[in-house]
């Protein structure tokens, strides 16, 4: 199923390493891969896997079969650890340990602003027990995803697909999501010009309050604020209008409103 859109990272090779600890299930391995290449990482290690290379995880990995190949295996976290700079635990439970605690939002920016200086690594442990206090301890902060309190477990790939996703997002991936504009914002003239004509307008018809006109003026504005209307959309408002008190021949930018509609 493929329901994703090409936001491909503008810092693509981000150095982030996502290191799994003793992962038992070879699909969660596979099923990872694909999470972080969804999300345009690209560095994983694994340190100590029940299972590795397995067909299972291949299988899971479904287009992330490069990251599976270029996997390092290491023998101890202190290996896979070792250049990185900045590293954060990921953690399902409260904690004796007192340590700092970032939320998946704040874990996605600090790891972009450490990655800016070197090698950083995110570590998630092992299905059923997670990290030891001993692995939390060699890290610089910890982050846990928010869930359900009565259901609080999450699929190891699920969890690193919430936590790669926060990282995407800190590197400009939900703006890249936006379609430029074909029409620029209306200018702050064309503006006051419209609520200048709106206003005259309303009067006209007796809908404003002609003791407390600024009132209802003051919400409208507040509307259209929130729609962001180009220049060509408050044109063909300021044609509406014309064509509704025909009377008001005062355009207050000397523009012909007839053109509004064209």
């Amino acid at each position: 199923m493929n329901t994703g859109v090409d936001v491909t990272s503008r810092d693509a090779g981000l150095p982030v390493r996502v290191v799994l600890v003793e992962t038992s299930h070879p699909g969660n391995i596979g099923a990872t891969a694909r999470a972080m290449k969804t999300m345009s990482l690209d560095r994983l290690w694994l340190v100590n896997p029940a299972v590795f290379p397995s067909a299972e995880a291949s299988a899971r990995a479904t287009g992330a079969a490069d990251l599976l190949h270029e996997a390092r295996v290491c023998r101890s976290l202190d290996e896979a650890l070792a250049g990185c700079r900045f590293v954060l635990g990921a953690s399902a439970r409260q904690r004796s340990l007192r340590w700092p605690l970032l939320t998946p939002r704040e874990c996605g920016e600090r790891v972009v602003a450490e990655a800016r200086s070197g090698e950083v690594a995110v570590i998630f442990g092992r299905e059923q027990s997670g990290l030891t206090n001993e692995e939390l301890k060699l890290c610089h902060a910890l982050v846990q995803i928010p869930t359900r309190p009565d259901f609080s477990s999450l699929n190891l790939a699920m969890a690193v697909q919430v936590i790669a996703y926060e990282i995407m997002v800190a590197t400009g991936g939900e703006d890249r999501l936006r379609e430029p504009r074909e029409t620029p914002l209306a200018t702050a003239d064309e503006l006051a010009h419209f609520f200048d004509h709106l206003e005259r307008a309303l009067t006209g018809t007796g809908f404003l309050n002609p003791a407390n006109p600024r009132h209802l003026m003051l919400r409208l504005r507040r509307l259209f604020a929130r729609a962001e209307p180009d220049s060509n959309e408050i044109a063909i408002l300021r044609g509406i209008l014309s064509a509704l008190a025909p009377g008001d021949h005062r355009p207050a930018d000397g523009r012909n409103e007839d053109t509004a509609s064209k």
